[in-house]
């Protein structure tokens, strides 16, 4: 992703990016000279050092915005956040997940609801906020990360396993929608 000229001044809201996936994607779309809005659940001031890093290492403008990805209003709030500050959200990448394992009758319901609301609800949240956006634009691209747990399933993983098999049917439909500006990843 390495100096192309189509992402400068392009925004990219990524959840769950202050570490793992979501981190590396933020710095590979930073070195291609995209605006990055970071987030996570937290609100520390390590996570607004990382924005000014990545900021500083790739001569981008950054932000960060903490979001409950369990809150369907925190999840469309993020994106408008993005949106007013930047002028448009142009890239969307849906990484934000929990995970949980425990036999199907004792898993917790607490947790089960989690799951979903993170894994799942929060990227059909923020891509309804994002796609005004960029129907406005002519353009935007849709990410949502799955995993190897969205084509095939593994024991003590339900509300996962389901999350992510959600996340690619929630994908297809949007691809279907959007033709070209939706694509999920899954690993595996």
């Amino acid at each position: 992703m390495q100096d192309e000229p189509g992402n400068h001044n392009r925004t990219a809201v990524i959840t769950g990016s202050t570490s793992g996936i979501g981190l590396g994607v933020a710095e590979a779309l930073a070195a291609s000279g995209c605006n990055i809005v970071l987030n996570s659940f937290t609100d520390s001031a390590d996570d607004h050092a990382l924005a000014r890093k990545l900021a500083d290492d790739h001569g981008v403008e950054t932000a960060y915005a903490s979001a409950d990805m369990s809150d369907a209003n925190a999840c469309r709030d993020l994106v408008e956040q993005a949106a007013k500050r930047f002028g448009g959200v142009d890239i969307l990448v849906n990484n934000a997940g929990i995970q949980h394992v425990a036999p199907v009758e004792e898993f917790p319901v607490e947790k089960w609801n989690a799951i979903l609301a993170i894994n799942l609800s929060s990227s059909f949240h923020t891509i309804a906020a994002a796609i005004p956006h960029m129907k406005k634009a002519g353009s935007g691209r849709i990410v949502n990360i799955a995993s190897a747990h969205g084509l095939r399933a593994s024991p003590f993983k339900s509300a996962y396993v389901a999350a992510k098999h959600g996340v690619v049917g929630l994908t297809k439909t949007v691809a279907l929608e959007l033709a070209e500006t939706c694509q999920g990843l899954t690993r595996g």
